[in-house]
């Protein structure tokens, strides 16, 4: 059912990501309701629209990195590609960027 999708530990790790994310929005807003609120976004926001833009940010992230990393090994002189690793930390942390400031 899922081989049509290169499924490496790093791709697993990213969805099982986002579903738990989504899990626990869920619960969070039938706990809390939320409220626009204005962040660094041009525009004022929920915490499931911060979510949703974040998300799209982590996935952009993550597909420039696969597709910039054979010259990013390039350009630092490095043996071999670089993890994906450091494309899934840096999606992350921009995913956090924007849910608490954005």
């Amino acid at each position: 059912m899922f081989d049509w999708m290169a499924w490496t530990t790093p791709v697993a790790v990213f969805f099982v990501c986002i579903v738990l994310m989504l899990i626990g929005m869920t619960v969070w807003e039938i706990r809390s309701p939320t409220t626009l609120r204005k962040g660094f976004l041009p525009i004022a926001t929920t915490r499931g629209d911060r979510l949703f833009i974040g998300l799209l940010s982590a996935a952009y992230v993550n597909l420039i990195f696969v597709g910039l990393s054979g010259r990013i090994a390039q350009w630092l002189g490095l043996a071999g590609e670089p993890s994906v690793w450091f494309g899934f930390v840096a999606s992350m942390a921009l995913l956090v960027l924007v849910m608490r400031k954005g």
